[in-house]
């Protein structure tokens, strides 16, 4: 089963995806296969990350931040602003998909993991998420 959905994000940064994913394999009524997220940009990405302590979300965006800074002058793409070579670079660091097991109706994320859109522009915009869903 294919569902979509539409994250709308304002700035840089992790946005919790967890439960949105989490209604749409409640829905499809998968007990035990597997949840694949993707995402369909190149200038923001996925990652399973802590959504316990809200510092550990601030940590990464700002380490992230300083791998990829923006005034690099070896930089040629960026028609589009001085973030958007650094959103692919962030983008093609992390992922445009993740496998997550279903088991017993549940996604098995750890106690502490929850899913995230890395948005990776300033700007931020409306992302689309595309979930497949398979029941064994």
């Amino acid at each position: 089963m294919i569902k979509r959905i539409t994250v709308t994000t304002s700035r840089q940064g992790l946005y919790d995806v967890t439960a949105q994913v989490v209604k749409a394999v409640h829905e499809a009524g998968a007990r035990q296969g597997l949840c694949t997220v993707f995402i369909r940009h190149t200038s923001a990405s996925l990652v399973i990350q802590e959504n316990a302590d809200p510092s550990a979300k601030r940590d990464l965006e700002r380490w992230f931040g300083r791998l990829a800074p923006e005034d690099d002058s070896l930089y040629t793409h960026t028609t589009e602003g001085p973030d958007d070579m650094p959103s692919h670079i962030k983008a093609a660091l992390t992922a445009t998909s993740l496998s997550i097991p279903i088991d017993n109706g549940k996604l098995a994320l750890g106690t502490w993991q929850g899913i995230f859109l890395f948005e990776h522009r300033h700007h931020g915009s409306q992302r689309e998420v595309v979930l497949h869903i398979s029941d064994d």
